[in-house]
């Protein structure tokens, strides 16, 4: 899909398009979510200031997303070679500001050194470099991830995942919708400066899926232990994403 036709659905949207141009494009590919529901008191602390936890029916919610990104490059610019394609990981939980909810990152495990490099100085997220193992078989995905690197936390995660029905909307201003149709994200510099970068995506269109998770030690660093209950699992194929730069987030 050319970045124009992306660009013509915006109806969905909880806010306008972001003014300016979009300067990158990806598709994210196989992904799942797998979400569980945590105490508020767990994750505030990791939030910085200027930014306010967001939560569901008073319940906060923690994700990893494992997936796969493909067609990565800056508009009008040939595919960067080690960084068009790459398989990423991330831990996520969900915070707005001045009405405009979004996606915090706890961490991003990625396969590119390049792509964690630049992402690390220009958009001031969590990236470390991986390694990743992943499979198709059939409409199962067999992924698994180890991070590398000298000083890095050690983090591993290894599931097999598959979506189980047909794929749809989630209907506005349920749990599925409300953890999904984020369009920006957070992050925050050295100097404490909170930024937003925006981005703009058709609607998901999820199917429910099944998840046997093997190994996961991605949350130890800060000593979060899972409720005891299945997570909420939801499979995508596959979605297109236009990226805005970074800017400073204000009230």
């Amino acid at each position: 899909m050319k970045p124009a036709e992306i660009l013509q659905a915006s109806n969905h949207r909880p806010w306008p398009l972001p003014t300016g141009g979009w300067v990158m494009r990806q598709t994210w590919r196989e992904l799942l979510f797998a979400h569980w529901p945590v105490g508020p008191e767990v994750l505030r602390p990791l939030i910085p200031a200027g930014l306010t936890l967001d939560t569901f029916e008073g319940r906060a919610w923690i994700g990893i997303v494992p997936f796969r990104m493909t067609d990565v490059r800056l508009r009008a610019c040939p595919p960067i070679p080690t960084t068009d394609r790459l398989p990423e990981i991330n831990v996520r939980t969900y915070v707005t500001l001045a009405n405009k909810p979004g996606v915090w990152f706890l961490s991003l495990d990625a396969g590119s050194p390049l792509a964690v490099a630049v992402a690390r100085a220009t958009f001031f997220l969590p990236y470390f470099r991986a390694s990743f193992s992943i499979q198709r078989h059939g409409e199962t995905i067999e992924y698994a991830s180890r991070r590398l690197g000298r000083g890095a936390p050690p983090a591993r995660f290894a599931a097999n995942y598959a979506p189980l029905g047909p794929a749809s909307h989630a209907p506005p201003g349920t749990l599925a919708d409300w953890l999904t149709a984020r369009y920006c994200l957070y992050s925050s510099s050295r100097a404490g400066q909170i930024y937003r970068g925006e981005i703009h995506h058709a609607p998901w269109t999820l199917a429910p899926a099944s998840a046997e998770i093997g190994r996961n030690t991605l949350l130890e660093p800060w000593n979060i232990r899972l409720p005891d209950v299945p997570p909420l699992l939801h499979y995508a194929e596959h979605l297109e994403v236009l990226c805005w730069p970074l800017r400073r987030a204000l009230r």
